[in-house]
């Protein structure tokens, strides 16, 4: 069991003996997270942040905080940590209401036993600040977006953004980097695109770094509860119902490991549809006017491509996105810059569907012949996994493997036949 204080006001008082850690969100010493250092765009928000979403915003940086900082090698299995949180909210009852949902949505997320303790705060100096300029500022030149939409810098959020500009110019688009070099090139590359082709303003686009500090544990499960809670806490500035939009491939969403070897920390469950449920029941709960939708939750990476209104414009510019799993790991070949690894499960998948879509693929990739040790136990593995997948006449119980799937099961078996045929057809050809 670990248990962690946070504070976000230095007025707070609040202690407990035996804690394993006091975190001071405001603190660059505990924390490195930007929301607020380029407030210019926010004060174009409408309104200021809803409470409940800025509550959200705090307790995501929380957990996030705890996933980071504690090894999972240091509990008995090696992979399931205990924790018990400390954590002051604005919106206290509301939270109470939902603490055991939050609870049980953070634990499938993370693979972890959460306990949470809610205390009352009331807004910092800042907050306030912050409140007031939005009320004042730019009166005259708001900006209320018709929809907001997550753009990780990825294939499919890059898609996302595009079809979603065919239908409307006026939206937000929010982005999130770690540390390291990482994906961060690849966003402003998609940015810069989406930007001269649809003539969108700076404005437009809000990217944030959140990175605590001296994190240790790599397997961060909770970095997609960060991600959802920036995204979130913009969209509760319209005050009224919106959709915000998370681009996920279906079967990346459904995260079925191809082998028994990839249920542990490769897994992520950062779309699975019973996360999406359970994160829209809470916003729901809070009173929180925010439609999670994924548009593409019954289709395939290659089917996104094939079907996107914008199709050209994606072959034209699909290379600048970035899918790989660990970009950075290139530093140990001495590469200065980022780049697909090529062989992981993420950058796979990306390869299989640029050779349904578009046949050719211009990415550059740093082992696309899978000739690395690492590769070749990589490239058996998923071989494997597609001859298992094969030789099954029946998807409905593995198609659950990830998570409870209650409705729309006949669609979720067919897109997961449909993905793994995708994924299939592309391994056949690898000879690594």
């Amino acid at each position: 069991m670990r248990q962690i204080v946070f504070k976000i006001d230095e007025q707070d008082t609040f202690t407990l003996d035996s804690a394993d850690y006091v975190v001071d969100l405001t603190s660059k010493e505990d924390y490195h997270h930007t929301f607020y250092n380029s407030l210019r765009p926010l004060y174009r928000m409408a309104n200021f942040f809803q409470k409940e979403a800025l509550d959200l915003f705090y307790i995501s940086l929380m957990v996030y905080y705890a996933d980071r900082k504690v090894l999972r090698s240091d509990f008995s299995d090696n992979w399931t940590r205990e924790f018990t949180l400390y954590i002051p909210v604005i919106e206290l009852d509301k939270w109470q209401s939902n603490k055991e949902h939050l609870e049980q949505m953070i634990s499938y997320l993370s693979g972890d036993i959460w306990h949470i303790h809610f205390r009352k705060r009331v807004l910092n100096l800042k907050e306030s600040k912050i409140s007031d300029n939005i009320s004042r500022r730019y009166t005259d030149r708001k900006f209320d977006p018709d929809k907001f939409c997550m753009l990780s810098g990825g294939l499919d959020s890059f898609i996302g953004a595009t079809d979603l500009l065919a239908q409307t110019k006026n939206i937000a688009f929010i982005g999130h980097y770690g540390g390291g070099k990482g994906v961060k090139p690849f966003q402003d590359a998609v940015n810069a695109v989406l930007k001269e082709k649809f003539d969108l303003d700076d404005n437009q686009f809000f990217n944030f770094n959140a990175t605590p500090i001296k994190g240790v544990e790599d397997s961060t499960r909770t970095r997609s509860l960060l991600f959802f809670a920036h995204a979130i806490i913009l969209a509760s500035c319209s005050n009224r119902e919106v959709e915000l939009y998370i681009p996920e491939n279906g079967l990346i969403s459904l995260n079925i490991p191809l082998t028994n070897s990839r249920l542990g920390s490769s897994s992520t469950r950062t779309t699975h549809p019973y996360y999406m449920h359970l994160l829209q029941e809470l916003l729901d709960n809070l009173g929180l006017e925010i439609k999670l939708r994924n548009p593409y939750q019954f289709k395939t990476k290659g089917e996104m491509m094939l079907d996107s209104p914008n199709k050209a414009f994606i072959e034209a510019h699909y290379q600048i996105s970035m899918s790989c799993s660990h970009p950075d790991q290139g530093r140990y070949q001495k590469l200065s810059t980022p780049l697909h690894c090529g062989t992981c499960l993420p950058c796979t998948i990306r390869r299989a569907s640029v050779h349904k879509a578009f046949g050719n693929d211009l990415t550059k990739y740093r082992d696309p012949e899978y000739q690395e040790q690492k590769a070749v136990n990589e490239l058996r593995s998923f071989k494997i996994g597609i001859l298992d997948f094969r030789g099954k006449k029946n998807n409905h119980l593995v198609i659950q493997i990830a998570g409870q799937i209650n409705q729309d099961l006949e669609e979720y078996i067919s897109l997961y036949s449909r993905g793994m045929d995708e994924l299939g057809k592309f391994l056949d050809l690898q000879h690594g």
